[in-house]
């Protein structure tokens, strides 16, 4: 499955409605270690079939920023029924996120 974009007027349907797993990069284009997990992002909305996987601008999203309280970036929130299962701030191994979708199933 494709990265996919989420935005505020997305995100209650693409990721609380959603009935499996769903990891949420927080990022902006600014930032430097944004972009060292970018590719780690499309791997793992590549190989992950059974979760969605995307990003969200903080930027361009500042509600849903704002809601969750993002004040360090990258963030990548991993939510499972609507609700965080998991939080990793920073750049980790990939197998940090592998994880953190394991956790949520």
């Amino acid at each position: 499955m494709a990265e996919l974009k989420f935005t505020d007027q997305n995100f209650e349907d693409e990721v609380l409605k959603s009935e499996g797993p769903v990891l949420v990069d927080f990022w902006a284009v600014w930032c430097g270690p944004c972009q060292m997990l970018g590719p780690v992002m499309e791997e793992l909305a590549e190989e992950v079939k059974d979760a969605k996987v995307g990003k969200l601008n903080v930027d361009e999203n500042r509600m849903i920023a704002g809601k969750y309280g993002i004040m360090s970036i990258p963030t990548v929130l991993v939510f499972k029924g609507g609700e965080i299962s998991q939080t990793l701030v920073g750049v980790r191994a990939k197998q940090d996120y592998l994880d953190a979708i394991e956790g949520a199933r």
